[in-house]
């Protein structure tokens, strides 16, 4: 067991984070400053983005929701009076820092935290390779010259090893080389290098893998030089408990798909309903990068530390679990925006969903984006849901795949810290149930996500309603002119051919 606890450890403790600004980084920063108040100065890289310098982008920090919580006891000053914006881009030469920041965080920094990267399984080799590799070499020579770092978290993905259906929490090796790799894409064109891409990732599925595998190599070649760890999680969703259950501002996932069908625009979903799904609440994750950090820089390994922060083998999510409860779940937090009465069904293929889609998705789409264009609006569902198409395509191996990552180090992690720390800081997703997570989530996205605050509840129900008397009419005039085309089509009347009505039945159901 740990002799100290992980507030002590952290206490006057210098932080630089990467990522700050994404899903999990801005989780991690609201968990430092409620929890941890004595921390020591805390630097965040950020780039400027969209004509923002990087004072604007921290000042867009501080008013994220997910710091209500802690501003109830402090104003915003006394709560980010040591954050520091560090300008800087993790895919940038010498991670595009000026020698002064450089100076000011090889200096003072203690414990770096590594969440940068680029997630986009369709981004190209160019941009993964320079963000996902490169970026953390640059962080890890920035490592090297710190004078006083206690350890080097970084953040990895357990599906660098998607390629095996089961993986342990150890570092597998790469048939490719880093260096080959960086010198293939610096040498061909954009264009030979989408035509090279599938015989480079050989077994794996998409550029974001293969560098995230090759970081972690980054990362295993300096464990001696200093204490380092890689935290693996799984789809990171929502919170489960902090700083408020169902908090989230990240649409991938299931929480995506929950925004979109309470919108009643997603009514399809393709799941392998009886697969397990490894599904990490975000706040779990942060809780782990605190303490594996905590950990290395305590005990101080001679190889770096892996944990998988995952669930399919502690507490695996099913969708079959909350299949019956999905529509339950989106009528009790209905959306004042929805444009459709919301329902969300669960389809076993990618196949069966598109054919679907053409009926549920694209042909509604089709006359609501009529209807907007007409009142003077901008049409955006046709798009939407060809982009949703085209994700589909790349994500298909993760739908339909059933990994299992064992997590036993992450367990014994949990058993080693202090009493207050394994409640503060929990690893354990023993007492997680999804039914009751699932309720949480469809909140938070409506809350978050969807901009849509609890007060309109009651105007939503409202307006639910209409939709629904909408819904039956419209489902009803499609089965009479369905009916009606067939009679035409057989050259009969429609009191006749009324035996059709129990086969159109039969067919919607199966859309």
């Amino acid at each position: 067991m740990a002799a100290t606890g992980l507030r002590s450890f952290y206490s006057g403790k210098n932080l630089f984070v990467t990522g700050a600004s994404g899903f999990l980084g801005i989780c991690l920063l609201e968990k430092i400053l409620r929890t941890i108040p004595d921390h020591g100065d805390i630097y965040l890289l950020l780039r400027p983005k969209r004509g923002k310098d990087i004072s604007e982008r921290l000042e867009e920090i501080k008013k994220n929701q997910i710091f209500e919580v802690v501003l109830k006891e402090k104003s915003v000053e006394q709560v980010f009076s040591k954050v520091k914006a560090v300008a800087g881009d993790v895919g940038q030469d010498d991670l595009g820092l000026s020698l002064n920041d450089r100076k000011l965080l090889t200096d003072n920094v203690n414990v770096i935290f590594h969440l940068a990267a680029t997630l986009d399984f369709g981004d190209t080799l160019k941009t993964t390779v320079d963000i996902n590799l490169l970026g953390t070499r640059r962080i890890i020579d920035l490592a090297k010259q710190c004078s006083h770092l206690d350890a080097l978290v970084h953040t990895s993905s357990a599906y660098v090893n998607s390629w095996r259906l089961q993986a342990d929490e150890e570092i597998y090796p790469c048939k490719r080389d880093p260096e080959e790799l960086i010198a293939t894409v610096n040498k061909l064109t954009p264009e030979e290098l989408e035509k090279e891409t599938s015989r480079i990732l050989s077994d794996h599925p998409n550029t974001y893998t293969i560098t995230k595998h090759l970081a972690e190599l980054e990362v295993q070649k300096v464990e001696q030089l200093f204490p380092c760890t890689i935290v693996r999680p799984s789809m990171i969703v929502g919170s489960w408990k902090e700083p408020v259950p169902g908090w989230t501002i990240s649409k991938n996932g299931p929480q995506g798909f929950f925004m979109g069908a309470s919108k009643g625009v997603i009514r399809r979903l393709p799941v392998g309903k009886h697969l397990i799904y490894d599904y990490i609440p975000v706040d779990i994750v942060v809780n782990m990068l605190l303490a594996a950090g905590f950990y290395v820089a305590v005990t101080k390994p001679k190889k770096v530390a892996v944990y998988h922060c995952t669930s399919s083998t502690r507490n695996p999510f099913r969708w079959a679990t909350v299949e019956d409860n999905i529509n339950d779940y989106l009528h009790k937090y209905p959306l004042v925006s929805a444009v459709w009465y919301p329902h969300l069904k669960l389809l076993p293929s990618v196949t069966w969903y598109k054919i679907s889609a053409f009926f549920v998705h694209f042909f509604p789409a089709i006359i609501l984006d009529l209807v907007t264009r007409v009142s003077g609006g901008r049409p955006i569902l046709m798009k939407l849901h060809r982009n949703v198409n085209t994700s589909l395509d790349r994500l298909e191996k993760f739908i339909f795949t059933e990994w299992k990552f064992t997590a036993m180090q992450t367990m014994n992690l949990q058993d080693w810290l202090k009493d207050t720390d394994k409640t503060d800081y929990t690893l354990d997703i023993g007492t997680l149930v999804w039914k009751d997570y699932f309720v949480d989530l469809t909140l938070g996205s409506r809350v978050y996500l969807s901009k849509d605050p609890v007060r309109t509840l009651k105007a939503a129900k409202s307006k639910e309603k209409i939709l629904l008397t909408v819904h039956l009419i419209w489902q009803a005039a499609l089965f009479l002119l369905v009916w009606y085309l067939f009679a035409c089509l057989i050259g009969t009347t429609m009191s006749s051919s009324i035996y059709v009505l129990p086969v159109i039945f039969i067919l919607y159901m199966l859309l």
